[in-house]
């Protein structure tokens, strides 16, 4: 199992919810935070691993499954 760490906020500056997040994987980690935390459109994610930098994500607001849809920060929807 692996630790993540994550901050999710609603603009710059303004972390909303942090905390960590034990799963097996990256994906799993991701999947736990939309079943547990409100998300809305335009938020963004940054989570990562102790020792490695973060990777950034943006929410856009279409869900599947019941979970919200991330992309990398600064791309854009298809």
């Amino acid at each position: 199992m692996s630790k993540f760490q994550f901050a999710i906020s609603s603009g710059p500056e303004s972390i909303r919810q942090a905390g960590i997040v034990e799963t097996a994987s990256f994906a799993d980690a991701v999947d736990l935070l939309g079943k547990k935390v409100t998300v809305h459109a335009g938020d963004s994610l940054e989570i990562g691993v102790a020792g490695f930098p973060p990777a950034r994500f943006q929410c856009v607001g279409a869900v599947k499954n019941g979970l919200p849809v991330w992309i990398p920060q600064g791309q854009m929807a298809a």
